[in-house]
């Protein structure tokens, strides 16, 4: 009863919001940026008690550190919000303009959805990144984190809500939904006749809960089996470095790479240098038969190694004949997220652009890249491996739809 509520309040406060003006929005963005870093010791001691908790339970380091929030991490959330401001509002964009011959003009015009319900795991930063797209791009969010990040969610929602209070928006237009028992997710998605669009970030298994139990559309991304292709017209030194990159920056997020696919006539040269660095830095080697015979010690991969998301310092290892190889061996076993080659060939290149059917291609660049910050969006709701109705990071304009606002002067259908 208290979710439906949540999502009633929530939705009145949306038709609210759609009437908000950008410097209004703004203003209360940078209202919950200074609160975020006003509040920053009582996050962090919130923060610690999940912390704890985790480490009980006996979570991974990869997942503790999706976990954990310092200062350097709250300054981060602020900053992501006031980046949020400098970004065009995408309400109220003519997308396009009709001029009939009956005298009719219609506009093609952008608008929010109205209620986003984000349904996540782990890291808590996701709750100020999603509340301020929400809040920009004219939406009421209704968010749920997990039982892991139960203390600092609620704080986090705590501190922005209270900043809410001095602005223009209404506060009703941000909702936390802090039971962790997964039957109140299930009625949450059957309220389609409230919430607009469902946006869930975790884990594959979270993700299909959602896509299979949801009444409400819902933006996906399964997971993010991300691979590089490092082909023989590559330059192995910034292969090394590519791969070292995409593999331990940061391991338990989505774009990190999970599969490494490497051409015969470089595999010899290449492996045991870039192991070499890789096994420094924590990681487990799996590879494939040709693999094993120049990395030794390597473990047999398993057919599920090729289809598996680590989020851990975990990697798979390939050696294929050529692009057209590692095309298909993408397309086979990847998760439409995020995959790369490195190459000095353009032809080659485009051969790989053009194949490999993800959200996100790169050329000589690590897949960490995959990103709402990283590609000028501002912080994302998530990234969708969806092909309707946005794809890749999921930012201020992939939380719009459009309405056609139509002018006439008397005009009647003959």
């Amino acid at each position: 009863m208290q979710v439906l509520e949540q999502a009633k309040r929530a939705k009145q406060a949306a038709l609210q919001l759609a009437l908000v003006s950008t410097k209004d929005k703004d203003n209360a963005l940078r209202a919950m940026a200074k609160a975020l870093l006003d509040a920053h010791l009582l996050i962090i001691r919130e923060n610690a008690k999940d912390i704890s908790a985790g480490q009980k339970a006996g979570l991974s380091s990869a997942m503790i550190d999706r976990l954990t929030l310092n200062e350097k991490r709250i300054k981060a959330m602020a900053d992501g919000m006031l980046d949020i401001v400098k970004l065009k509002d995408p309400v109220g964009k003519i997308l396009a303009t009709y001029k009939r011959p009956n005298g009719l003009k219609i506009n093609k015009v952008s608008v929010p959805i109205g209620v986003v319900g984000v349904i996540y795991e782990s890291r808590p930063n996701v709750t100020s990144d999603c509340a301020a797209l929400c809040l920009k791009s004219g939406n009421a969010a209704i968010l749920r984190g997990g039982k892991e990040a139960i203390h600092s969610n609620k704080a986090i929602y705590k501190v922005l809500k209270t900043a809410l209070a001095r602005t223009k928006i209404p506060q009703e237009a941000l909702q936390l939904i802090e039971s962790t028992d997964r039957a109140v997710v299930l009625e949450l998605l059957k309220m389609d006749q409230y919430i607009d669009l469902i946006v869930p970030r975790g884990g594959e298994g979270l993700i299909r809960f959602v896509a299979e139990n949801s009444l409400i559309p819902v933006v996906k991304h399964y997971k993010g089996v991300c691979h590089t292709y490092v082909s023989d017209k590559a330059n192995l030194k910034m292969a090394e470095n590519i791969c070292l990159n995409a593999k331990v920056q940061r391991p338990g997020v989505c774009n990190a790479m999970e599969k490494m696919l490497v051409h015969e006539r470089v595999a010899k040269k290449f492996l045991p240098l870039v192991v070499e660095r890789l096994r420094a830095a924590g990681v487990e080697i799996r590879g494939d038969e040709a693999t094993r015979r120049i990395i030794s010690d390597a473990r047999r991969a398993t057919k599920a190694d090729w289809y598996e998301e680590y989020l851990d310092l975990i990697l798979t290892v390939k050696v294929v004949k050529n692009v057209t190889e590692a095309v298909n061996h993408i397309n086979t076993y990847g998760s439409r997220h995020s995959d790369a080659i490195v190459t000095g060939n353009k032809k080659e290149a485009e051969t790989f652009l053009k194949g490999v059917d993800s959200a996100c291609v790169y050329v000589n660049a690590s897949t960490r890249f995959t990103d709402g910050y990283e590609f000028g969006l501002g912080a994302e709701v998530g990234i969708s491996t969806d092909k309707l109705h946005v794809r890749g990071p999921m930012g201020l304009d992939g939380l719009t739809s459009y309405k056609y606002e139509v002018y006439g002067s008397g005009q009647v259908r003959a």
